[in-house]
């Protein structure tokens, strides 16, 4: 994933909290903000530790974001997204998370 297309300051990741929508399933919870600013959609992840060590962390992480990444042409633009992993998303494989990641952004209307 792109730079340009990541949430990395706090102040982004406070607003999507306080003024965005959140939709959920048994593994993620994402949270959708529309930004008319942006020029494409910006993606930011949030494992705390509840979900294991830094390696499981970063694992869910990068694994979420090369989804989003592959989807990224079905994402509408002008939104802020956040998924939050929850305990469920760690006993997954690829595939399986790759369709929950998708059924929370079909939820949640983002997709074109």
């Amino acid at each position: 994933m792109q730079k340009k297309y990541r949430l990395r300051d706090r102040a982004d990741f406070t607003r999507v909290y306080r003024y965005g929508r959140s939709f959920a399933n048994h593994q993620l919870v994402l949270y959708v903000f529309n930004r008319p600013q942006v020029d494409r959609f910006r993606v930011g992840v949030s494992a705390s530790k509840k979900i294991g060590n830094a390696v499981m962390r970063n694992r869910m992480r990068r694994m979420i974001k090369e989804i989003v990444r592959l989807q990224s042409d079905r994402v509408v633009d002008h939104v802020d997204l956040i998924f939050i992993v929850r305990k469920g998303a760690t006993t997954m494989n690829y595939e399986q998370l790759s369709k929950s990641v998708h059924h929370v952004l079909r939820k949640a209307s983002v997709l074109k």
